[in-house]
């Protein structure tokens, strides 16, 4: 069976997180996706020390749809460069594994 696959990335705030995650899951591109608010951050951007307040989202998905999926969410992403991180996934509980898929248009692929 495929294995699942988890993409992070952050966004400016949860209602555009939540636009982006529906349209990727609409999409079957990803079959969830967890926003997570409240978070600050502290990054070096062209040359500077930033401080901002950010929301985290975890996008699940399978293995062959992450180029597909990390590409879409780009397009998709207000800031000039998204942080987008592939995060494999070593192991899932079945039953969630076989959701991620189904969802992601592949019923249990191989």
């Amino acid at each position: 069976m495929e294995r699942p696959h988890l993409v992070y990335t952050t966004f400016p705030d949860a209602a555009t997180a939540l636009a982006v995650g529906e349209a990727l899951v609409r999409a079957r591109l990803a079959a969830c996706v967890n926003v997570l608010p409240g978070m600050a951050s502290v990054y070096a951007w062209k040359g500077a020390i930033e401080h901002g307040a950010e929301v985290v989202a975890i996008l699940k998905t399978r293995e062959s749809l992450s180029a597909a999926l990390a590409a879409a969410l780009k397009e998709r992403h207000p800031y000039e460069t998204p942080i987008i991180l592939h995060l494999a996934v070593a192991e899932a509980d079945p039953d969630t594994a076989a959701w991620i898929l189904a969802e992601t248009g592949g019923g249990s692929a191989s």
